[in-house]
């Protein structure tokens, strides 16, 4: 059982949720914070909740992060944009990662007290925007050849991690908390809110909604959401100080997902038809959400990454890569939300 309360931000959104969920079924008392309190309400039905204190918090107002820090021991520091749909990269990614994690470190810094960081970055701040395909990541990779026009999410989680990590540094050991990143690649299983179904379960929620009759050669890098969890809550005692943890168990084609959806949910419809990358060029003339260089960038090319630092140093095992498709996509449909 812990003692000290654990703050977490971001604790509506997929990860967070999943991290508060945690944490409460381990005993720690949790402040979680929301952007808006409404969106939040799923989490008052966690097991444990009376240990649970939801608050309002943005990370581009510091007066509001100061006083969601006050009374705290450990952050685990899960806020961040995501890079879906938006229309102005720099104010709707860069900021809230690169500002919001600095305006967080500067309350750390008032507040004082804090004795373990737990930062969600991302296997965006480990893989290059160029590479060729088939290369293996390792924790000691950075993307460090992103910018706002060619890579703003990469450019975003990578700044962050640099600036925290460059942060943790500068302090004196006597001073210095604990910091751990934790580098998730694209997150399935069960969702907790609708809004979970954006960001990465938007693979799965697109083949849901049957949004488009035919599959792209994507290869798709999984973790389970529930794995990241328990990475996170790990990673407050577990390991190394400045540890840097990806967390990968398996990569699946866009019809390998498919499949295991046609195969155990046979009652809906699901796309069949394989899309060679030639009609995907000229689909993403047409397409909103595709584009030319996104075609020539992602399909048909693969990459993997080494966990076997997260395996060794957290002591962490897999949830089977199925489990984690079907599971994301049942729960959306139990809720009544596909």
């Amino acid at each position: 059982m812990a003692n000290g309360m654990v703050l977490v931000t971001g604790a509506a959104g997929f990860i967070g949720s999943h991290v508060v969920r945690e944490l409460l079924e381990q005993g720690h008392t949790v402040r979680a914070t929301v952007r808006n309190l409404e969106n939040a309400e799923f989490l008052k039905g966690l097991p444990g909740a009376s240990k649970l204190e939801i608050v309002e918090m943005d990370l581009l107002s510091p007066d509001s992060i100061t006083g969601a820090v006050k009374g705290c021991d450990d952050v685990i520091h899960c806020a961040a944009a995501l890079y879906v749909g938006v229309d102005d990269a720099q104010t709707q990614v860069v900021d809230p990662s690169i500002l919001g994690t600095q305006n967080l470190l500067d309350s750390i810094d008032s507040v004082g007290g804090i004795k373990r960081i737990v930062h969600t970055s991302s296997v965006a701040a480990v893989r290059r925007t160029h590479f060729n395909s088939g290369r293996v990541f390792t924790y000691e990779d950075w993307c460090d050849d992103a910018s706002v026009d060619s890579n703003a999410y990469g450019f975003a989680k990578a700044g962050a991690e640099m600036l925290a990590r460059g942060w943790v540094a500068s302090k004196a050991e006597d001073v210095k908390p604990r910091y751990v990143s934790i580098n998730p690649c694209v997150v399935f299983g069960p969702v907790m809110s609708e809004r979970h179904l954006n960001g990465s379960m938007t693979i799965v929620d697109h083949l849901l909604k049957r949004k488009y009759p035919f599959l792209v050669k994507m290869n798709v890098n999984i973790v389970d959401v529930r794995d990241v969890a328990k990475a996170h809550v790990k990673a407050l005692t577990l390991g190394p100080d400045g540890g840097r943890y990806i967390v990968f168990n398996e990569s699946l084609w866009m019809k390998d997902i498919a499949n295991i959806l046609r195969k155990k949910i046979p009652e809906r419809k699901w796309p069949k038809i394989l899309l060679p990358k030639l009609l995907t060029y000229v689909l993403s003339v047409f397409h909103p959400q595709l584009s030319f260089a996104w075609v020539k960038k992602n399909i048909g090319t693969t990459c993997s990454y080494n966990v076997e630092p997260v395996t060794k140093d957290l002591d962490m095992s897999w949830t089977p890569v199925e489990d984690s498709v079907l599971d994301g996509a049942k729960s959306a449909i139990d809720a009544g939300w596909r």
